[in-house]
């Protein structure tokens, strides 16, 4: 989720919507629109409701539109969305936003459920060439692992702070870029998650020789 815009909104129905793990959902509704991967759609309960941003989490020609999130306690929309069932109503607003994939090489990082547009850009055919490298809390957070894993291989890395696993760094996607010897400073890096990591993460980048203008962040709340 990213901070909300004053965009026209309108009705869509829900076609299903699915617990991934403990507090983290995707929803699906029917694709009306055009848009690119990477970018992101308002969303509200009511007409005049308060909308939050969310990326697509769907490959720009799917039939069906996909939104993954995480439910925040104290917050006003994804309680509520989380009650909803197939069938129920939100409302949308077009989509927008220039953090947007491309087929040159690139490294993806993300945590959380900033997975999102990365997955959306999978899903549009702009894996190849890209490393990614995803961190969350616990090993079930880790969607969309299988598909990731078969289109990128030994260009996959995920960093699991709270759980260990042969197959995962144990640790902080921070931790695991200060540990890197060396970045490739003429690649792009796209950077989603929360304010925290989307800002460490750039001060390391920073430091290891990657130009500012080749750091492209979108940061979710």
């Amino acid at each position: 989720m990213v901070a909300g815009h004053n965009h026209q909104l309108q009705p869509v129905t829900l076609s299903f919507t699915e617990e991934l793990s403990e507090n983290i959902y995707l929803i699906g509704f029917e694709r009306t629109f055009k848009f690119q991967a990477g970018q992101v759609i308002g969303i509200a309960l009511e007409e005049q409701g308060p909308r939050r941003l969310y990326s697509l989490c769907s490959g720009e020609k799917e039939e069906t539109v996909k939104i993954l999130y995480n439910v925040v306690d104290e917050g006003y929309l994804t309680p509520r969305l989380s009650d909803l069932e197939a069938g129920d109503t939100i409302w949308i607003t077009e989509p927008r936003g220039e953090f947007t994939g491309n087929p040159g090489p690139a490294v993806w990082i993300a945590t959380g459920t900033g997975i999102a547009p990365f997955y959306s850009m999978l899903r549009s055919g702009l894996a190849r060439d890209k490393i990614l490298i995803h961190g969350n809390r616990f090993l079930e957070q880790f969607h969309f692992y299988d598909e990731f894993e078969a289109a990128l291989a030994d260009s996959y890395t995920r960093c699991c702070s709270q759980e260990e696993n042969e197959e995962v760094y144990l640790g902080r996607v921070t931790a695991y870029l200060e540990e890197l010897p060396a970045l490739n400073p003429k690649l792009k890096y796209y950077l989603c998650g929360n304010a925290e990591m989307v800002v460490e993460t750039r001060d390391i980048l920073i430091q290891k020789g990657i130009p500012f203008d080749h750091i492209i962040s979108e940061i979710y709340f």
